[in-house]
């Protein structure tokens, strides 16, 4: 039920912060501590090196987020059955919390959620590769500046619209939540990985997150430590 929830979205919410953080120092703190200099010296292309970097966000991550959830939930699970053992009722946990579906739903989620997210990924990457100091800065304050200017010369609000439903918008192609005030997922029929794959966005985001990191690579071939 509930607390296992709970749990897991606290925990993935940490991890895409953890993500976003080791995106923006991925490849300036290589470049701040002169570590770049040993990494070029090796048989590794800045394609294969910045991939891999971008795949601790996009696969490692996520993997590790799925295995730690679910061995939470078990031991949630077993924790709770030692509790209702002396009242009888220690099998009512397991078969009210059916730990083989919530943990496919959990995987296809994490993936869902990844796919989505890589732009965000991607830009970041782009912007460890470029700024000289503050990357956190660098990354935020070009959009903060894209939407003030558009509010104050439109009077419109698409580009925050757009940041968010990038932040957040996958949840309402990739679940059918049966309903508009019925947030919660259930059960495997409630994934619907066809509605995603088919959604334009996902795709336009991936194309994006593609340029980024093109881009990021190609800063890295010129770039020299700080």
């Amino acid at each position: 039920g509930e607390p296992y929830g709970v749990a897991a979205m606290m925990l993935i919410l940490t991890v895409f912060i953890v993500g976003v953080f080791y995106c923006l120092d991925a490849l300036y703190g290589e470049r701040r501590d002169r570590s770049i200099l040993f990494w070029k010296s090796l048989p590794v292309s800045d394609l294969t090196a910045v991939l891999s970097k971008a795949s601790i966000p996009l696969v490692i991550l996520p993997l590790v987020t799925f295995v730690i959830i679910v061995a939470t939930h078990f031991v949630m699970l077993l924790w709770s059955s030692v509790v209702l053992l002396t009242s009888g009722l220690a099998g009512t946990t397991w078969t009210r919390f059916n730990i083989v579906e919530q943990s496919l739903i959990l995987l296809y989620s994490l993936v869902a959620l990844a796919l989505w997210h890589a732009p965000i990924y991607g830009w970041l990457l782009l912007v460890s590769g470029w700024a000289r100091r503050a990357t956190f800065l660098w990354a935020v304050l070009p959009l903060l500046a894209i939407t003030i200017f558009e509010t104050i010369t439109f009077n419109t609000t698409h580009f925050i619209r757009m940041l968010g439903h990038r932040l957040t918008g996958f949840a309402a192609e990739a679940f059918d939540f049966q309903g508009q005030h019925n947030p919660d997922i259930h059960s495997l029929a409630q994934l619907t990985p066809g509605r995603y794959l088919n959604t334009p966005d996902l795709w336009i985001g991936l194309a994006v997150a593609a340029g980024f990191i093109f881009a990021a690579v190609r800063l890295r071939r010129y770039r020299g430590p700080i």
